[in-house]
């Protein structure tokens, strides 16, 4: 079958007005701001009423396995799956997904709104500009660094160094000429000299603030309690010690309230916020996903990256912030995929390749173990490929189904929501199903054994080496009386290990932990392992090579 491509068969789409979509889930028409005929933002009117309500929806978090090269189509499922638990099983739901970049729009990964006949729509506006949320993200990330700076120039009573401030700068481009740079050279009337660094917009602190602030004032405290530094001696600087915390939330307090949008089968959608899952914590805003649960009976949502990164981040740390735990966890794999965990090259995907496939398989065992261990029921779903034979196919089920997980076959991509309709039957069954949540690590543990926890228990390392670094910046922390906060760990999400090249799932190996850094507003501890970069650069042949618009404004390439 030859499809469209992506953007052809979103723009072929006609929309319903969103005031038809708000209508699905009982918002009212003074509860939604329109941005247009096709999106609106959920007004604070409507949050706060449907907070009082008692209802609330099943859960289900689709994660997959370790991302490739050959693709795993997660986006992809979850909005399928979404559509065919509304349109086929009929039955009132809503999708909650992370806005995308820009930069790896223009850059290798291109957009994030699914794909083929499971998409979410406009799909230009939400690969691009959307309602403006990056925007004003960017905008307060450098207002915020500016008044720092301004501060340190025109008065600095708490003698701030400019030699330890950590906050960073940022956009939302890929540009590594970026990541390090000197600011206010030349004359003195131009500031203090110093070094400084950009991170791309997703990946910074204010990016989790936004997904993980329940209203205003719980947005202004988290801002006020990052931290912007140390002075002269030794002593922490905090964002409410300059009192620039009003300020900044003003910028952000229209983008804290949720996008409503539709997929091209009108399935209502909530797309809001996006922290980078091998950075960050990798899942949509609180607020979003909380709305919908108290808006529908089943709300989809995923978690950035492989289950080892967003899976693991979404059931230790997101989950403790949400009104309730996920009922289900749909894992999702390709046949494609699992053969390049074995082979580590796409050049002969298309073949059929039974003993490659059976390697690979480990990679997809681990996850989805690793899933079942928090105690919530999974599922596997195969994204359907063309070149995938029935005999692979029947191999994978039968792996999965002999280590005791339901699993089918889905082709939502080419197909729509009637590619995978028993799928969508097993997985409202599995959210009826008891579960008996554990996370993998207690918070009274210290920052070490909840690192060793997630490395032992996720990843499967056998030791964990801390550099020098490292350890000078967790005495810091301890001083600091912040050792009881969640980790996040940041590490590659193309391996178990913090090496990229290193596929499958290996064990007994060593866990480089490289620096670790406070992220007080956000109230979590980053673990950095092996080399992570929080601003990407772009590849040789950007994506933005084969974008372009016409003159009647019709944007065409971003697939």
């Amino acid at each position: 079958m030859n499809l469209k491509s992506d953007i052809k068969i979103a723009q072929d789409t006609k929309e319903l007005p969103i005031t038809e979509i708000a209508k699905k889930v009982d918002l009212q028409p003074d509860e939604i701001e329109l941005y247009g005929n096709d999106k609106a933002k959920i007004s604070w009117k409507g949050i706060n009423r449907i907070k009082q309500g008692k209802k609330l929806g099943k859960l289900i978090l689709v994660t997959s396995i370790s991302p490739t090269p050959a693709g795993e189509g997660k986006s992809t499922i979850t909005i399928g799956l979404g559509d065919a638990i509304s349109n086929q099983l009929h039955k009132n739901t809503l999708i909650a997904l992370r806005e995308p970049s820009m930069g790896p729009v223009f850059g290798l990964k291109g957009g994030a709104t699914g794909g083929g006949y499971a998409q979410i729509i406009p799909m230009e506006d939400i690969n691009l500009h959307f309602t403006g949320d990056m925007h004003a993200l960017t905008s307060a990330i450098d207002t915020l660094a500016a008044l720092v700076d301004n501060y340190i120039y025109q008065d600095n009573s708490l003698e701030l160094d400019p030699n330890r401030i950590l906050l960073k700068r940022g956009i939302d481009v890929n540009d590594r000429t970026l990541r390090k740079i000197t600011i206010g050279q030349g004359s003195r009337f131009n500031g203090i000299e110093h070094e400084a660094s950009f991170a791309i917009t997703v990946a910074n602190e204010l990016m989790a603030i936004l997904c993980l602030a329940t209203d205003i004032d719980d947005l202004k405290k988290r801002i006020g309690n990052m931290l912007v530094g140390f002075s002269v001696k030794d002593e922490p600087v905090y964002v409410k010690d300059l009192g620039f915390e009003g300020a900044i939330a003003a910028l952000l307090s229209t983008a804290l309230k949720p996008n409503l949008v539709q997929t091209l089968e009108h399935t209502p959608a909530i797309v809001h916020g996006g922290p980078f899952a091998n950075i960050a914590h990798g899942a949509n805003s609180v607020i979003a996903t909380n709305t919908a649960l108290h808006l529908s009976d089943y709300v989809l949502t995923e978690a950035g990256f492989g289950a080892d990164l967003g899976g693991q981040k979404f059931m230790d740390f997101v989950s403790n912030h949400l009104d309730k735990r996920p009922d289900a966890v749909v894992v999702v794999a390709t046949v494609r995929a699992l053969k390049y965990q074995a082979e580590e090259t796409t050049d002969h995907l298309d073949e059929e390749n039974i003993p490659a496939l059976e390697k690979g398989f480990e990679n997809l065992k681990r996850h989805m173990e690793n899933m079942a261990h928090y105690g919530v029921p999974v599922i596997v779903l195969i994204n359907k490929f063309a070149s995938d034979t029935e005999q692979e196919l029947s191999k994978l089920k039968e792996l999965v189904k002999a280590d005791g997980f339901e699993c089918e076959v889905v082709s939502y991509h080419d197909e729509g929501s009637k590619g995978g309709i028993k799928a969508a039957e097993k997985v409202v069954e599995l959210t009826n199903k008891a579960s008996d949540f554990t996370s993998v690590y207690e918070p009274t543990d210290s920052v070490e054994e909840k690192i060793s926890k997630i490395a032992h228990n996720i990843y499967h390392a056998k030791d964990i080496e801390y550099s020098d670094k490292a350890k000078d910046q967790l005495a810091e922390i301890k001083k600091m009386g912040k050792d009881n906060l969640p980790v996040i760990m940041a590490k590659t999400q193309y391996s178990f290990t913090d090496k990229k090249s290193i596929l499958g799932a290996p064990e007994d190996f060593t866990l480089h932990v490289k620096n670790l850094a406070l992220k007080n507003g956000a109230g979590f501890i980053v673990v950095a392992t092996g080399s992570i970069l929080d601003m990407p650069g772009l590849p040789k042949h950007p994506a933005a090579l084969d974008i372009d618009v016409d003159n009647n404004g019709k944007i065409s390439g971003l697939f």
